[in-house]
């Protein structure tokens, strides 16, 4: 254990929460064996705390995914990965600060904060996830997708060690992750916002596009502006070049197509670009007049007529196997396994 003297990541979000949360001591639930150390989980620990504002919640913060210890990453300007995750899960009715929080925030952050170990997507505030499932594992609720936010309560800070930033995940129904992909994650949280004070995650509620002033919102913002979703974040990207020049095989995990076909029908079908970021690897999607695939081993960039757009987005289905979409590419859907909130295996796609 080291000591306070290297501890200044540490100390810097401590410091933070005691600005959010005066006076309130938290619950901190360690990890019994460190990442480094070849345990199963990244964050070194999670705290909690109780909050009566907005309405009355569990407060979940991370410890790990910037440098907690001394600085040993090349860039003075960030922390590590640059941000610790949040959570705020509303309290069950009648739950006072004396009652202990739920454990399962916990382990959704872990999940979290392995994907990032694990591919190298940093999260950042507008970005998008599927959970595959409840975010709440064992329990019933819609919430099955998650959009990050900067935590209203913690502003970015600097540390010793560099930037901080506190990032939030906020559980969101299938109805509103399909707006966010027709329109914006910005946009569609804009709408929510008085609906969700302080973004706490009400695992009861229901989905928020049933109000029909919301729905309106929605409606009348993906008219005016269209699809601003230009990001999707991967497990899978590679790509193979082919036996024919200039010709590419992309593979993709088939957990993941299905969006993909969704996102190219609003993004191209708009005259927009869409990238696809995998854990080394950033692939390129343009629309163009003729096919093309140009790049190099980690970044391509790939123009598609509307022709063979719509092929691809014909042979973009769950299902293993390879398919020729024109002269210069193909696509190669492998085998998937879809893990809930804790990591563990739900199923097998493809």
């Amino acid at each position: 254990m080291k000591d306070d003297n290297g501890t200044p990541g540490w100390d810097a979000i401590s410091q933070a929460l005691c600005a959010a949360h005066p006076g309130q001591v938290p619950r901190h639930f360690g990890t019994a064996l460190p990442w480094t150390l070849g345990g199963k989980d990244p964050l070194d620990g999670v705290s909690v705390y109780w909050s009566g504002q907005g309405r009355p919640h569990w407060h979940y913060v991370s410890y790990g995914l910037s440098e907690l210890f001394d600085k040993e990453s090349d860039d003075a300007e960030v922390s590590g990965f640059g941000f610790e995750l949040t959570f705020r899960l509303a309290a069950a009715e009648g739950s006072t600060e004396a009652d202990a929080p739920p454990t399962w925030p916990m382990s959704l952050l872990q999940n979290l904060a392995r994907y990032v170990f694990q591919t190298g997507n940093v999260l950042e505030a507008g970005h998008h996830l599927d959970a595959n499932g409840p975010i709440a594992a064992g329990h019933a609720t819609a919430l099955r997708h998650l959009a990050f936010v900067d935590d209203p309560q913690l502003p970015s800070r600097e540390t010793p060690n560099g930037r901080l930033q506190f990032l939030q995940a906020v559980g969101l129904t299938d109805g509103e992750h399909g707006a966010i992909l027709a329109w914006s994650t910005a946009g569609v949280l804009k709408a929510l916002e008085p609906t969700m004070p302080l973004w706490i995650t009400d695992l009861d509620r229901a989905c928020a596009l049933s109000d029909a002033d919301v729905a309106a919102r929605i409606a009348a913002g993906t008219q005016a502006q269209g699809a601003a979703t230009g990001l999707l974040l991967v497990e899978m990207l590679e790509w193979q070049d082919a036996g024919d020049p200039g010709a590419t095989t992309l593979v993709l995990g088939a957990g993941q197509v299905e969006r993909l076909r969704e996102l190219l029908e609003v993004r191209l079908g708009a005259g927009l670009p869409l990238e696809i970021v995998g854990p080394q690897k950033r692939w390129m999607f343009e629309p163009g007049e003729r096919d093309r695939v140009q790049g190099d081993d980690l970044q391509r960039i790939c123009v598609l007529s509307p022709g063979t757009c719509a092929r691809l987005q014909q042979a973009l289905r769950p299902v293993a196997g390879v398919a020729r979409i024109s002269g210069v590419l193909s696509i190669d859907i492998r085998r998937s396994c879809l893990r809930d909130s804790e990591g563990k295996p739900l199923r097998f796609i493809g």
